[in-house]
């Protein structure tokens, strides 16, 4: 019996000197990884990044976690993630290949795709087209402006009474977006359209989950009927929509006259037939998918922390309407422009981006070529996380840093300013494409709706809570906003 326990004692050292992990010579540091494993059993599924934070504070702002038997490093804090994704941009631009987000776009699109010229190029011309149809521009003010008015006509439904607020931003965003790359909105009581924001929602937390970090780790447990799939049944899904606007869209077509995004990218294949050109109808699927996405989910989680952190600081929200009726006098509409002389508006909202933390580890990157940072040695094909939650929450770099304070945003004499350590598009060659889309997006439908209404915590719901369900993008838990009509509104 002895004699057993010890043979399977040695078995198991064996099998743990065998597997063992070892980190490359001048490595980042970090815990110490399992066999198989790696870290993954010291990382909360539910609260990854108070786990993250930790292991900052205690191997500093670069340092590494495996996960089964990849190491990854982490960059925590502004100035760190600047020097990577800023100072040596082309070395940190890479993506990783083998997870179950890169799977599901296949390399292809604008915000998955590997560094690459194609990747260049779609990039190149995304943000061309984008601003072709008026980002940044008077016509996307008009279209946002048009899309507040549809989310004030929802939220007066409820005057006087308690509304969610789950799924109305979503609609708006996506509408927004839905205009740029197909050139049309849906109602809001549309129920294909609602399937849809579900499926969106679902996806973006799906793809950070428990069961991707099992398709990473046991590549041969892919092929069992397992949850991570459905993260590829939901894409599909998506996919089938957009496939079926382009065909939609192929019909009407006609050359040199784009409507929309999808003509635009028509139109650029056609340029380019018989060049041997990666623009191709699967190309456009993947850059469609990348701007839905993108384009929904984040600008109306950030929308809908900052009706949760107005809801629960009148204070706040008084002095903002304030401000806003003191600038537009009598005027009906708000324009972009306004936000010069809205510093403290200007400031909430940044602070609301700043609390909602929405992509807290970026998008992963990874190593282009060996390079160096803070002194470590990174291998080509390192995975990389920009740990951007750990930039907003900084010591250091915010007045309150845990705190929903617009002061973080305003200097001595009261005007706006924004601190480096504001990155919530992430920096570098890969910031956020729709950075001035949502820029636009939360100042004209925030003023629209502060102008009209008083959002008030409804006291029956007890104490808020402001955590996170945590995703690839994160959102607030689900909340009850009461709606007043202001005084005047008719």
């Amino acid at each position: 019996m002895l004699m057993s326990v010890l043979l399977l004692c040695f078995g198991v050292f064996l099998l743990f000197f065998l597997f063992r992990v070892q980190r490359p010579k001048h490595f980042p540091p970090g815990p110490r990884a399992l066999p198989l494993l790696g870290n993954l059993l010291e990382i909360n599924p539910q609260q990854p990044l108070k786990t993250l934070q930790k292991l900052a504070e205690h191997y500093g702002p670069v340092f590494s976690v495996y996960v089964g038997s990849r190491p990854a490093v982490v960059l925590a804090g502004q100035k760190v993630i600047r020097e990577a994704l800023v100072s040596k941009a082309t070395e940190f631009a890479g993506r990783p290949t083998h997870t179950l987000v890169s799977h599901i776009q296949q390399n292809k699109g604008v915000i998955l795709a590997d560094h690459s010229p194609s990747w260049q190029e779609h990039r190149r011309f995304a943000l061309t087209t984008l601003r072709n149809f008026g980002m940044g521009k008077r016509s996307m003010e008009e279209k946002i402006l048009e899309e507040a008015q549809h989310v004030c006509a929802e939220v007066e439904k409820h005057a006087g009474k308690s509304m969610d607020p789950q799924y109305l931003f979503h609609y708006a965003a996506s509408d927004i977006i839905c205009s740029i790359i197909f050139g049309s909105r849906f109602d809001y009581n549309n129920a294909y359209f609602q399937s849809l924001i579900v499926m969106m929602v679902e996806l973006t937390k799906s793809v950070l989950d428990p069961w991707a970090m099992i398709y990473e780790l046991a590549p041969f447990a892919r092929s069992l009927p397992l949850p991570f799939h459905r993260a590829f049944d939901l894409t599909d899904r998506v996919k089938n929509h957009i496939r079926k606007m382009i065909i939609e869209h192929k019909d009407s077509w006609c050359s040199g006259q784009p409507r929309d995004f999808i003509d635009s990218y028509l139109d650029e294949m056609e340029k380019r037939k018989g060049k041997g050109t990666t623009f191709d109808d699967s190309q456009m699927v993947a850059i469609l998918f990348d701007l839905f996405i993108a384009g929904t989910d984040t600008t109306s989680n950030t929308l809908r922390t900052a009706t949760l952190y107005l809801t629960t600081h009148p204070h706040i929200q008084e002095r903002c309407y304030q401000e806003i009726e003191e600038v537009l006098g009598s005027r009906e509409q708000v324009c972009f422009e306004d936000r010069q002389s809205m510093p403290y508006v200007q400031a909430m909202i940044h602070e609301c981006q700043r609390l909602a933390d929405t992509v807290p580890l970026s998008v992963f990157h990874a190593t282009t070529a060996d390079t160096h940072i803070h002194g470590y040695s990174i291998p080509k094909g390192t995975v990389v996380i920009p740990f951007l939650s750990s930039a907003l929450h900084e010591e250091g770099q915010w007045k309150s840093p845990h705190d929903f304070n617009p002061e973080n945003f305003l200097n001595e004499k009261a005007e706006f300013v924004k601190p480096d350590a504001f990155m919530p598009f992430s920096t570098g060659s890969r910031v956020c494409l729709g950075e001035g889309l949502a820029r636009m997006e939360l100042f004209l439908i925030l003023v629209t709706l502060l102008r009209r209404f008083r959002l008030v915590w409804p006291e029956e719901r007890g104490v808020p809570d402001y955590n996170k369900v945590f995703g690839i993008t994160q959102a607030p838990k689900q909340y009850h906003v009461t709606v007043h009509l202001r005084e005047g509104v008719n």
